[in-house]
């Protein structure tokens, strides 16, 4: 039987830096034909993309769905937050945030610590959550490493996401990523806190050569996977691949190798329709 994969976090941003990623780190075509082949190659279903916040405009979703050459019909997002303009105009951002959680193709809500100086459990976030709370939708949040060498690692370590579970028991939140390179804290913060999942995206980045040489490295895997066996709760992890870093079929093969057989289903498709319940509609 072949495996349906929902692809839990991606990007399909048209901003210069993933198109320089694609093209100098993974080595994969960055369009909407690119992205289409990849996802029937790999038997990708559909895919979250994180969108990223926008600038001085919101931006929302055209420009993260659509490229030059189209948009592929499989694709849902998360809505970016951008917390200077929720500081310095909060009914704009916050109106904002609201309009995109209301179209049908937006699941959740995405927070980039470290790239931002805040802590997720600041106060200034708490609109935000309360959108979350009234619209029931998980709030996705970057842990772990920053591609900026500007980002401020503080801010997005894994053990953060700790208080804010218990602060908000209602609200679901997903530690993006794993908070690598801190895979055991924020495996420790999944298996503490019910209302907290983890995405294994983002835990390589580099063309199909460099995905192999990491399959073979066996300390790696087993790094990640101490983390996966601490917790033994495979019901609340998501694949995700973290598009275009990677090419998708290298990187599923990758996840594979870190997941018992038996947990495939729940891992590469159910979890995700398990947080992101507005998918359950359109699938």
């Amino acid at each position: 039987m072949n495996l349906k994969i929902i692809d839990a976090h991606l990007h399909f941003s048209n901003r210069p830096g993933f198109r320089e990623t694609a093209k100098n780190i993974s080595q994969v075509e960055f369009s909407a034909k690119g992205l289409k082949q990849e996802f029937a190659q790999a038997g990708i279903v559909a895919g979250i993309i994180m969108s990223i916040p926008s600038g001085d405009l919101p931006i929302g979703y055209p420009e993260e769905f659509t490229h030059e050459d189209g948009t592929v019909e499989c694709l849902y997002s998360c809505v970016g937050v951008n917390p200077v303009r929720l500081k310095e105009n909060p009914g704009e951002e916050l109106s904002y945030i609201e309009s995109e959680l209301k179209k049908s193709k937006v699941l959740g809500i995405k927070l980039y610590p470290g790239y931002f100086p805040y802590y997720v459990y600041d106060s200034l976030y708490e609109p935000v959550y309360e959108l979350a709370r009234r619209y029931g939708v998980p709030v996705a949040i970057h842990c772990g490493d920053t591609q900026s060498p500007k980002g401020l690692l503080k801010y997005s370590h894994p053990l953060t996401i700790d208080e804010l579970a218990v602060k908000h028991e209602d609200i679901t939140f997903v530690i993006c990523h794993l908070g690598i390179p801190w895979v055991i804290d924020g495996a420790e913060v999944v298996a503490k806190n019910a209302n907290v999942f983890a995405d294994l995206s983002g835990l390589l980045a580099g063309n199909k050569e460099h995905i192999l040489k990491m399959r073979n490295n066996i300390l790696y895997k087993q790094y990640i996977q101490q983390a996966l066996v601490l917790t033994n709760r495979y019901d609340k992890f998501l694949y995700g691949s973290d598009w275009p870093l990677v090419p998708m079929v290298d990187y599923v093969a990758f996840v594979k190798e870190l997941i018992p057989e038996g947990h495939y289903d729940e891992v590469f498709y159910k979890n995700a329709l398990k947080v992101y319940s507005k998918l359950q509609d359109n699938l």
